[in-house]
């Protein structure tokens, strides 16, 4: 069942903030140009959006990532829950919510830059001692990176939203894993799965992961994007995990 999975996740809890060898340290306290990101504290509770990694045919990866509103409004709950990743030397992987969706034909490349709101942009790393100067897509670099094989973690992230309308909002956008050089391994979009969430246009979400007069976000070009590896077409996964 779904919920066993997200219970493994929750189980695996691993928060390690693994860096690249030579990969450039973060800078404390840099801040985008809107300024630093604020924690969201209107989420409705109980709303959940899930991206599930396609069955594709040029990535091992598997899995799923799941953000749920939590119970007091404040922030998102993550669980993940992925497997296959490539040769441990190609690490550590990464991964992040980019701006857009994932296109029919499952083009990473599409998904263009890291969520950035406040554009702050890729460079210097993220600093985790200060999550609120950071991408708010940038999830690897706040929570940190991929550890292990498979690869089960669950964290609160503060300044991400899953109420429609806010730029901090990902549930219309999609999920990259990386390799350390930023290669794009695989991605999925994020659907909702559980609970109700309304855009500021009038337009509703049903709770059984269809989406209903939902339209991508507009692209934002401020950010840094670094384009590579396609995951090929996005095959719907929802029945294998919920068997």
């Amino acid at each position: 069942m779904y919920s066993a999975v997200l219970a493994t996740a929750l189980t695996g809890l691993t928060i390690v903030n693994a860096q690249a060898p030579g990969a450039p340290l973060p800078v404390p306290g840099v801040t985008g140009q809107l300024g630093d990101a604020t924690i969201v504290d209107d989420n409705l509770a109980g709303v959940t959006y899930t991206a599930f990694l396609p069955n594709s045919t040029t990535s091992d990866l598997r899995g799923f990532v799941a953000g749920t509103s939590n119970a007091n409004g404040t922030g998102v709950n993550f669980a993940i829950s992925v497997s296959g990743f490539p040769d441990p030397s190609l690490g550590p992987f990464m991964y992040h919510i980019h701006d857009q969706p994932v296109p029919a034909n499952g083009n990473c490349t599409a998904t263009l830059a890291h969520l950035d709101p406040y554009v702050r942009g890729e460079k210097p790393p993220c600093d985790p001692i200060h999550p609120e100067t950071c991408q708010s897509g940038d999830l690897s670099g706040k929570h940190g990176n991929v550890t292990g094989d498979p690869f089960n973690t669950a964290f609160l992230d503060l300044y991400l939203s899953t109420h429609q309308g806010p730029a901090s909002f990902f549930g219309n956008r999609s999920i990259v894993f990386h390799t350390s050089n930023a290669t794009r391994l695989t991605c999925a979009n994020f659907t909702l799965t559980s609970g109700n969430s309304t855009s500021s246009n009038g337009t509703s979400s049903s709770g059984n992961g269809t989406v209903v007069g939902s339209t991508p976000p507009a692209p934002f070009t401020g950010g840094a994007a670094t384009a590579f590896v396609s995951a090929g077409a996005i095959v719907a996964g929802l029945a294998v995990f919920l068997l």
